[in-house]
């Protein structure tokens, strides 16, 4: 972090030749609630020491100037004519101002460097931190005098509507929303939240990337998403008041979808487990049990993996292997599925050891490697 806020301060001088203001966005992980959040579920989510960094200033014109550090790239425009531009990055920043616009925040031109340490491609949602990183950033220069949920809101339609990327609220809200030591239970369906503690010794939060790429992940994503509105459809026959998954109980599932095809019950069983999963996992937490903790992570990555069907031969391997190693306490798919990571709970005096031995099996059965990051859990976006 020190190195990176160096360079951006460094960068940010050389081009602009004034101080900049310094805002840190964390990516996120998320420990448990996995396809629950667009059935209107909870999800536990936390923002971790990995994060996009901007070192931005007001100018006294309407032009924007924008440095991608990471990327060696410049792009400008300004406020009356920006548009979505094919170089894709500069979009994060562009949605938000158009967004902002659009809700009828008066906003000027700006200069910014943005880096970061959240990896791309690994499910740690940089896409989220880059769009919290600015929406904060403006709030703050022109004094719109916004909150945080406001923030949120507005870093969320940006990656929607003007990205393109339809992505639901969880990312962001723990992006900007995220406490050290703690994890977030979100309840999807009225944005209610509860603080959690996770403040547990000697155990990092480490994730196995499978290197495997997203290919089916947003095609398998919709027909996910139809699937468990179907059910909803067939449960509403004889329950009405049923109007997502959330409110579904396992026996109203059994009743009305075991008749059903199988794919559609697998699907709402899964999701309407998960929820109670999570809700139970968080008690596990408030009483310091993380062995029962760390178990529910295993149950959820077989219902990923059998009932809903989003994981993959490498996820699948990582997941049995760490279920081997003793000093692993839990361990599940993250993310959308079909690649992605493995994210697990690894006691710290073990770490290097375990870790050299998840890369050795891993590439002793499937010839590849893997990339492991090691997290803790930090505060949401702020001013350094």
């Amino acid at each position: 972090m020190k190195n990176i806020k160096q360079n951006i301060i460094k960068r940010y001088k050389e081009n602009f030749e004034e101080e900049p203001v310094i805002i840190c966005s964390p990516g996120r992980v998320n420990l448990i609630g996995e396809h629950t959040d667009y059935n209107m579920g909870f999800v536990l989510p936390a923002a971790i020491n990995k994060a996009i960094y901007i070192a931005i200033n007001k100018r006294n014109d309407n032009k924007i100037s924008l440095i991608a550090e990471d990327l060696n790239k410049k792009h400008e425009t300004d406020i009356d004519s920006y548009k979505y531009s094919d170089d894709n990055w500069p979009n994060f920043v562009l949605g938000v101002v158009d967004q902002l616009i659009k809700s009828g925040n008066e906003i000027g031109g700006f200069n910014a460097v943005i880096s970061g340490d959240v990896p791309l491609g690994a499910g740690m949602s940089s896409s989220a931190a880059m769009e919290c990183a600015v929406t904060y950033s403006l709030n703050h220069l022109f004094n719109l005098g916004l909150d945080k949920l406001t923030l949120v809101k507005i870093a969320q339609n940006a990656e929607n509507q003007f990205v393109g990327l339809q992505c639901g609220i969880m990312d962001q809200f723990a992006s900007v929303f995220g406490k050290k030591d703690h994890v977030i239970k979100l309840d999807c369906r009225s944005l209610d939240y509860e603080y959690v503690p996770f403040n547990l010794e000697g155990i990092k939060i480490v994730l196995f990337d499978s290197m495997v790429k997203h290919s089916l992940a947003s095609s398998e994503y919709n027909v996910r998403r139809s699937q468990c509105e179907e059910g909803i459809s067939i449960i509403q026959n004889k329950y009405p008041e049923v109007k997502t998954l959330r409110d579904a109980t396992i026996e109203i599932v059994e009743e009305c979808l075991s008749n059903s095809s199988v794919d559609i019950y697998n699907r709402c069983k899964y999701v309407v487990e998960e929820n109670d999963r999570l809700i139970n996992a968080c008690e596990d937490l408030k009483k310091g049990d993380i062995e029962s903790f760390g178990q529910k992570m295993y149950e959820t990555h077989d219902g990923l993996s059998q009932l809903y069907e989003v994981s993959c031969p490498e996820l699948d391997f990582i997941a049995a292997a760490a279920k081997k190693e003793e000093a692993i306490l839990g361990a599940r798919m993250m993310g959308g599925g079909f690649g992605g990571c493995v994210i697990a709970l690894v006691k710290e005096s073990e770490i290097d050891s375990v870790i050299k031995r998840m890369k050795d099996h891993y590439f002793q059965k499937l010839n590849k490697g893997m990339n492991v990051y090691i997290t803790q859990i930090e505060d949401g976006t702020r001013i350094l």
